[in-house]
């Protein structure tokens, strides 16, 4: 691309009505879509063996033809209505070799194994239900109606999305396994044996109160001892706050947090129904809570962690630093001294004030804490 082609992709206008959000919604779309063709190419190695039973198939090859086409057509919207017809040309691009490579007809190919596996359709699932769920609550009630969907480094938190649910093998073996080796001595079966005759319902309830008391001391550990600081302020450098942004974590924060509080479900028996159940469901919370979402909840939000409870965590006032730990359950913050919810007010913004972590840029923020120390003082 030569200079002049350069400067009018840079100086064109990105608003509603000049062919940059149909752009990037078809290369979104196309991208989606040859990633999903992949799948049926290579079940064994890029989906997960727990979720293929559970696929309607036809109606997921009516999904796809209905991305490719979404994609197809937004691109052609982008080409017409820009100067620069490159973003609109990806989309077409990525469409196309999709189709060229089955399409919405792919066949299955392969073997299906349950050896080790990247899981690409765990990823697709989340990023359509996710952003279908989100996407339009956050356009109809915006806590700030001039944050665009795509907003200022999307891109970075769209990798940490896709790298934690890409590896979600690996992320279970590192969180899970620790527990199942190295404590089974710790566990007592007759605990176990009543903790997993329980109703359903009542472990789901169980699983959540004993997985945020836990949540809630590895959190505040992250932001009280500096060297965990250092991995947990590359959460904290958000400075957007969406539905997104609840992905910027560090791989270590991850393994580290998920280790620690699956231990103690693992060693009380909790059955899988009810675990399963509050992964999704943490999944989705974890997510809700950091969305540009306006809404009060009325008596629910001094019983569950909501958007406006947790953004007052990722707070850049210093002032309000160190509070509202909790993921789910405010009342472990009132507990131990860390809630702090204004009836009425929300951040004026957020991030860290230390210049040296960076804002954006997925291989940049994952080599930073192994640079140079970071301060639990540069914390927000």
């Amino acid at each position: 691309m030569n200079p002049d082609a350069i400067q009018i992709v840079e100086s064109e206008p990105k608003h509603f009505g000049t062919g940059w959000i149909s752009g990037v919604l078809s290369v979104c779309l196309g991208a989606v879509g040859l990633l999903a063709v992949l799948c049926f190419h290579y079940p064994a190695l890029l989906t997960m063996p727990e979720l293929r039973a559970m696929y309607p198939v036809p109606y997921v090859r009516a999904l796809l033809f209905l991305i490719l086409t979404a994609s197809f057509v937004l691109g052609g919207i982008s080409i017409y209505l820009r100067r620069s017809r490159s973003i609109g040309g990806i989309g077409i691009l990525l469409t196309m070799i999709a189709v060229m490579f089955g399409g919405s007809s792919v066949p299955v190919d392969g073997e299906l194994g349950n050896g080790p596996f990247l899981g690409l359709d765990w990823f697709l699932l989340n990023i359509i239900a996710f952003s279908a769920i989100f996407v339009p609550i956050e356009h109809r009630f915006p806590l700030r109606r001039e944050q665009p969907i795509f907003r200022e480094f999307w891109k970075t938190d769209l990798a940490y999305f896709f790298v934690s649910h890409l590896f979600v093998q690996f992320v279970t073996i590192v969180t899970l396994r620790p527990a199942m080796i190295f404590f089974d001595w710790a566990t007592i079966p007759a605990v176990r044996t009543f903790v997993g005759g329980q109703h359903y319902v009542i472990q789901f309830v169980g699983i959540m109160i004993i997985a945020d008391l836990t949540q809630y001391w590895v959190h505040r550990a992250f932001h009280q001892i500096p060297f965990l600081w250092r991995f947990h302020a590359i959460h904290h450098s958000a400075q957007t706050m969406d539905w997104l942004a609840g992905s910027r974590l560090h791989l270590v924060d991850i393994a580290f947090t998920r280790a620690l509080s699956y231990l103690p479900i693992y060693l009380l028996g909790f059955a899988e129904g009810p675990l399963f159940a509050y992964i999704i469901f943490v999944s989705f919370h974890a997510t809700f809570i950091h969305s540009n979402f306006r809404f009060e909840f009325g008596p629910l939000k001094w019983l569950f962690a909501t958007p406006r409870f947790h953004h007052w965590h990722h707070t850049a006032d210093l002032t309000f630093a160190d509070k509202n730990f909790a993921v789910h359950l405010p009342f472990i913050d009132r507990l131990f001294g860390t809630y702090y919810f204004p009836r009425t007010e929300w951040p004026e913004r957020y991030g860290v004030d230390d210049p040296g972590v960076p804002s954006s840029g997925f291989f940049a923020q994952l080599s930073y804490p192994f640079g140079r120390k970071a301060t639990p003082t540069d914390e927000s």
